[in-house]
């Protein structure tokens, strides 16, 4: 299971950015594996986000746009989600992953 999270790495979007920051911020201080897909650099990486984000998580009008999370080729959620999930400490549940043992998120679920 491979945990893969699509950014723009050239988003003129202060707050998109904060929120990429925030979600590669939090996997790398916890140590969980995932894979960087770059949306602004990649056409493929855009084409496939686009087409596997689904209908009811889409915005109304235009693409959706990143942070987006997926297992592997199962969509998690946008940033919201995300956040949302890190503030009820449940992020391991959220990204369909086991809490190490010890850790502070996993003692909590």
């Amino acid at each position: 299971m491979v945990i893969k999270v699509f950014i723009a790495s050239s988003s003129g979007s202060t707050a998109i950015k904060k929120q990429q920051q925030d979600v590669l911020g939090f996997l790398e201080a916890n140590k969980i594996e995932f894979e960087e897909k770059d949306i602004a650099a990649n056409e493929e990486n855009r084409k496939w986000m686009r087409e596997n984000v689904p209908e009811d998580s889409r915005p109304a009008s235009g693409n959706p746009l990143p942070p987006r999370l997926f297992n592997d080729s199962r969509y998690l959620g946008d940033y919201d989600a995300f956040f949302e999930a890190r503030e009820n400490n449940a992020v391991y549940a959220f990204l369909g992953l086991t809490a190490p043992p010890g850790s502070k998120v996993g003692e909590q679920l």
